[in-house]
């Protein structure tokens, strides 16, 4: 199985990572709000001990999916499908129902088109998009491959 790293844009790492830091602090003012004020306060000590224990399992699941989208977050091809990864948040598709794979060199974009007219923009390093061409190709060489690459037109230049 061939693994291909998602690449994210800067903003979104930087989104990503100071996304993280929210978990943090709900978890710290937590951890402060059941030492300092506990269950004496309360008429019912059921109520606060529900509220915390959902703010701790709120903060700790936002923090696991967060950092699963910057640790796990793939493209994977093997012999049979073609699986996308983005965090826990995970997809197969058949390669058999790949209908073609367009490299757009004028967008930078590597198109998958499936037989059922959907198709995915792979999101990958540029450097890779023969390599996951070439890994999808090998499992089925009945795929259609093109380069889209526009130069402008001698009339387009005048205008």
């Amino acid at each position: 199985m061939k693994k291909f790293k998602y690449k994210f844009t800067k903003l979104t790492k930087v989104l990503i990572c100071v996304s993280l830091l929210l978990p943090v602090v709900a978890f710290a003012l937590n951890t402060y709000y059941v030492i300092a004020e506990g269950t004496r306060t309360a008429a019912n000590p059921f109520i606060p001990v529900l509220r915390y224990t959902l703010m701790y399992f709120v903060s700790v699941f936002a923090f696991v999916i967060l950092l699963s989208f910057l640790i796990s977050s793939y493209y994977s091809v093997d012999e049979k499908y073609f699986k996308t990864s983005l965090g826990i948040i995970k997809s197969k598709y058949e390669i058999k129902k790949i209908d073609c794979i367009v490299i757009e060199k004028n967008v930078n974009k590597l198109g998958v088109y499936f037989k059922d007219q959907t198709f995915i923009v792979v999101a990958i390093n540029d450097e890779w998009y023969d390599e996951f061409s070439d890994a999808i190709l090998a499992v089925n060489p009945e795929i259609e491959f093109s380069i889209k690459s526009e130069d402008p037109r001698p009339d387009d230049k005048k205008k």
